[in-house]
């Protein structure tokens, strides 16, 4: 697995603290799940019939009262057609997105993991913890 994606992407799973200058707000997962299946002209019933996934748990992502695991993404984004990474572009400051390459199976469930393990890390553990992966991948 690309060690920058997990550079990337842990990140973005870790929990909210205080809003502070570097906490990015406007990054929402529901809102661009939502962004996404009104583009491809889907309801959340369609969601729902390829995933399995609760209509009413699909409302509650997509209005910021739910955060979805990894792995519940990856359905979503299958359902979608959809890349996974592409829920995670980067947005800079003149608007242009970067969008990150798609997510193996094999990445998704190393992610799962590592969100689990770092919810349980305080912010200084979780900064050693990526000050590590980012020195693993430079070292590639």
């Amino acid at each position: 697995m690309c060690l920058h994606k997990v550079a990337n992407l842990i990140n973005i799973h870790a929990p909210p603290r205080k809003q502070s200058p570097s906490y990015d707000s406007n990054m929402n997962i529901g809102e661009t799940i939502r962004n996404y299946r009104l583009q491809k002209g889907m309801s959340q019933g369609d969601i729902e019939k390829r995933t399995g996934l609760l209509r009413c748990y699909l409302s509650r992502v997509e209005n910021g009262h739910t955060i979805p695991s990894l792995d519940t993404l990856a359905k979503i984004a299958s359902a979608m057609d959809v890349p996974l990474g592409q829920f995670f572009s980067d947005h800079h400051g003149n608007g242009a997105a970067k969008n990150l390459p798609p997510l193996t199976e094999d990445e998704v469930r190393f992610l799962s993991q590592i969100r689990r393990y770092c919810s349980n890390l305080n912010d200084s553990d979780r900064k050693l913890v990526l000050a590590m992966v980012k020195k693993m991948a430079a070292g590639r």
